[in-house]
């Protein structure tokens, strides 16, 4: 047998040793039972689950992800057909540039409006020269009918020519005010095409929103637990696609009873122990007791009957812990979780912690 071969059996032979000696140690610890100080409850190892579905009703065009992948956080899982989204972001375009033109109409729509006021004022000073000229013909003519120096009919013809001055002034008056009430308008018209654009780009970004939602992506680092549509199917608006979990949230749930309970607080000391590997003991730390009993009698009266109460304890495994041996991590697995009630006490060597390498 070669060296090589020796080496291979030894160490094999060596890690069947140790395997059962953590499982000889871990026995020995359910028959004989914990030391003063701890408590115990089997449970089951869980994590974080998140649903990864559909904003929008739809149909699911394609998944690029299988059952058991694991995905990092940002990556594209599956999209949804977004022809329709598509056509409506098109139009939506079409109605923005039709929007903006009516913006740049209404713009030049005021500078005419301003133009034709200027125009209207220039009249105006002309219509006041106009009209001082014939009241001063006016009271001249007065002056000289009085002293028959001129006719009546030339005083009665510059007094008409007076009055008509005076309402040809009025009128250029009211085309400045008709040329101020139309720059209004105007004004009011850029205003609502102004809106109109507003109101177009805020649905553009609507559609935009619903075409980026439309990419189903992962909200964090995980694997893919379940498939639970198919490409093809028409979702509604929250149809679950996929369901992945968070395996840096992984922790064990299991229940004590009132007496332990009463004794944990948050961020304890706690070890894990798994059936399906008992040679591995994970270091933990309780992350919540519940404050209501799971398991209560329909009237609690008497002591005895208080104590049965059970309450729901997580301890959870820590996030870098878990990304060390990311590839391990299963859920569901059962096992036992053992607390630490007073820090003051050792863990003893079958509780020790013990890791994959």
């Amino acid at each position: 047998m070669s060296k090589l071969n020796k080496g291979r059996l030894l160490a094999i032979a060596i890690g069947v040793v140790v395997i059962g000696a953590a499982l000889f140690a871990w026995q020995s610890l359910q028959k004989k039972g914990l030391p003063d100080g701890f408590t115990s409850g089997n449970g089951r190892i869980e994590a974080v689950e998140i649903d990864i579905a559909a904003k929008t009703a739809g149909r699911l065009k394609d998944i690029l992800v299988d059952e058991g992948d694991f995905i990092t956080a940002g990556q594209v899982l599956a999209k949804m057909d977004t022809a329709v989204l598509e056509a409506q972001l098109r139009e939506g375009l079409a109605r923005l540039r039709q929007a903006e033109n009516s913006v740049r109409i209404a713009n030049s729509q005021v500078v005419q409006r301003q133009c034709e006021k200027t125009a209207a004022q220039a009249v105006v000073l002309q219509r006041v020269a106009e009209a001082e000229v014939a009241r001063i013909r006016l009271e001249r003519s007065r002056s000289l009918v009085a002293d028959k120096a001129v006719s009546q009919q030339k005083f009665d013809d510059d007094r008409a020519a007076f009055l008509s001055a005076e309402a040809t002034l009025r009128a250029a008056e009211a085309d400045v005010a008709r040329a101020a009430a139309a720059i209004a308008t105007a004004r009011s018209q850029v205003l609502g095409a102004q809106a109109d654009v507003e109101a177009t780009r805020a649905m553009l970004e609507r559609i935009q929103a619903d075409l980026d939602d439309s990419v189903l992506k992962a909200p964090r680092k995980g694997r893919v637990q379940y498939r639970v549509a198919q490409p093809g199917e028409v979702l509604a608006s929250g149809g679950t696609v996929l369901n992945m979990i968070d395996l840096t949230d992984v922790y064990m749930t299991f229940f004590l009873p009132t007496k332990a309970a009463g004794r944990v607080a948050l961020a304890t000391e706690a070890r894990l122990v798994l059936d399906a590997a008992p040679q591995y003991v994970i270091p933990a730390e309780i992350s919540f007791v519940a404050d209501e009993a799971q398991f209560t009698p329909k009237t609690v009266e008497t002591t005895e009957e208080r104590l049965k109460l059970m309450f729901r304890v997580n301890a959870r495994i820590a996030p870098d812990l878990l990304r060390e041996h990311l590839l391990q991590v299963k859920t569901g697995l059962p096992g036992m979780a053992y607390v630490r009630l007073d820090p003051r006490v050792d863990w003893p060597p079958e509780l020790q912690t013990r890791l994959p390498q």
